[in-house]
């Protein structure tokens, strides 16, 4: 993923690879294996996840990068070198939350031991091109990125699917996001070229090539936003209210997965309108994610700018997750011509939005949303022109 033109280079993954194994000697005094994870783009299906439904996300190319060797015995040691402090704590007490940055690290430690990989003494050195708080999944980045560097470190095996749901475990239960399985799903399974449609229940999946034409682009808001708690696991709380609903006449459904909506609108006069707004956003996601991936594998692009542009709005006005950054952002792509669509991605409450962009009006894009968006908010966005990333993985 390139930034913005007049921005600095990016770095290669080679030159990435290279800093972070000398600033590893530098720290610790020797060799260490090199470990690549990627953030996330998601196309469209937001919410959906934790509700067993689908999803249609691409690999970043900006990734999250870890230097990892042997430690000492019993102990793990991981040094941001993002925030520039370290953490460390006995193998025995990392399910314990701190709180911090380190539970990412130490939760994913904790519960590949809870699942029986028995993980030994390890040091690992962080470093991150994956923005925090903007919706592009830094958090299973790393959480993926550590996972694959302590079972190659000790040679243990785990199918990729294992590894996300692992991952995804220690989310859940050590930082306190009850994310679905999505980000860390396409952190293990991406491809280059490639947009990866997502049954969250069954983890059935396909890949499904991304035109070669189009750029997919992300607008950083620079709005920081936050799933550890608050108005995302609030969301989470109003689905289950939404299902609890729905299951006092409709024995079958065991999750909002599993609503269509006939048997939506048979219950809208049993539940608060605040549920059943919620509950009719990820209804009509569902549907919206299986409709853009048949229009990407026929090409017809015509279809995804109103897909898109319904995506939105519904979770704007029935799930209430945008803010007015992100309405704005998205305002201004469609102001440009040559981009088929564009909708905010991620939990939302700021981060980035998503853009389909024709490969030759991505400089006028990214002149026009940026200096428009500065203009009238006063903040300078980043803008990212994703190259789609592969699955995380050892660096040779």
């Amino acid at each position: 993923m390139r930034a913005a033109s007049g921005e600095m280079r990016v770095a290669s993954g080679e030159e990435r690879a290279a800093a972070l194994r000398d600033r590893f000697r530098e720290l610790f005094g020797r060799t260490p294996r090199i470990y690549r994870s990627p953030g996330r783009l998601n196309l469209i299906g937001e919410h959906t996840d934790y509700n067993d439904g689908f999803v249609l996300p691409t690999g970043l190319s900006r990734a999250c990068w870890i230097a990892a060797a042997p430690g000492p015995e019993g102990r793990l040691i991981v040094q941001s070198e993002d925030l520039g402090t370290r953490a460390e704590d006995d193998l025995e007490r990392l399910a314990q939350p701190t709180h911090g940055w380190s539970d990412y690290v130490f939760g994913v430690a904790a519960m590949l031991r809870l699942h029986g990989y028995l993980v030994e003494g390890a040091t690992l050195v962080v470093r991150s091109e994956v923005p925090m708080g903007a919706g592009l999944s830094s958090s299973a980045a790393l959480e993926v990125g550590v996972a694959v560097a302590l079972l190659d470190l000790f040679q243990l095996r785990v199918s990729p699917a294992d590894i996300a749901v692992i991952c995804q475990r220690a989310e859940n239960h050590v930082v306190g996001a009850r994310c679905g399985v999505m980000d860390q799903f396409v952190a293990t399974h991406a491809q280059k070229g490639m947009a990866l449609f997502l049954d969250c229940r069954t983890l059935d999946h396909r890949q499904i090539p991304l035109p070669s034409d189009v750029r997919i682009v992300a607008c950083n808001t620079m709005v920081r936003h936050t799933v550890a708690g608050g108005d995302y696991n609030t969301r989470v709380a109003e689905c289950a209210a939404a299902v609890s609903h729905i299951t006092a006449t409709q024995a079958a459904v065991w999750s909002l997965r599993d609503v269509d909506p006939v048997c939506l609108e048979a219950t809208r006069r049993s539940m608060p309108d605040l549920i059943f707004r919620r509950c009719r956003h990820v209804v009509t996601e569902n549907e919206r994610v299986r409709q853009l991936a048949a229009a990407l594998e026929r090409r017809d692009l015509d279809a995804i700018g109103p897909l898109m542009a319904e995506s939105h709005r519904s979770l704007r006005e029935d799930y209430e997750v945008s803010c007015p950054e992100l309405d704005l952002m998205v305002e201004l792509a469609n102001e440009v011509d040559g981009v088929y669509g564009a909708r905010m991605t991620g939990a939302g409450f700021g981060g980035c939005t998503v853009n389909l962009v024709r490969a030759d009006a991505v400089a006028e894009f990214e002149r026009h949303v940026s200096s428009a968006y500065e203009s009238r908010t006063g903040r300078k966005p980043e803008i990212y022109v994703n190259e789609s990333g592969s699955a995380a993985g050892r660096v040779e």
